[in-house]
């Protein structure tokens, strides 16, 4: 009985997209996403390639903690450890939510060193909204 030849692509013979070392990447966009519940901070390319990302549940906060402004700085400060490595220098902000972490997640920004071009509040708002209910 011959053995199964694996994948080119399958999980059991490693990363499919690992390299030696990281990608020097100098401008990035940053998309932070506050809900009640969570905070997401995630680091794209300008072409919109996620390079890396980090939430509050990732930082190990569970249950009512991961809506907190603290796990929100610390998801931050984890990514900007991430790409600070990488040689970013230069970043976009786009928040959205309405979360309690955006402003914690934007001062962490702030105070780590990498300039930033804009900032920018994405949060969708409805134009007009659903139709009310009949009466």
């Amino acid at each position: 009985m011959a053995k199964p030849i694996p994948k080119i692509g399958s999980r059991k013979n490693g990363r499919i997209g690992s390299r030696k070392h990281a990608r020097k990447i100098p401008k990035g966009v940053i998309h932070v996403q506050a809900n009640f519940n969570n905070t997401m901070v995630i680091v794209t390319d300008v072409r919109g390639q996620v390079i890396s990302w980090s939430s509050a549940g990732t930082c190990g906060f569970k249950g009512t903690r991961r809506g907190t402004p603290f796990a929100a700085q610390t998801a931050a400060g984890n990514i900007i450890r991430t790409i600070a490595n990488q040689g970013m220098q230069r970043a976009e902000v786009m928040i959205k939510g309405p979360g309690l972490g955006k402003d914690t997640v934007l001062r962490t920004i702030r105070r780590s060193g990498i300039l930033l071009n804009f900032i920018r509040d994405v949060t969708p708002m409805p134009h007009n909204g659903c139709r009310s209910p009949k009466k």
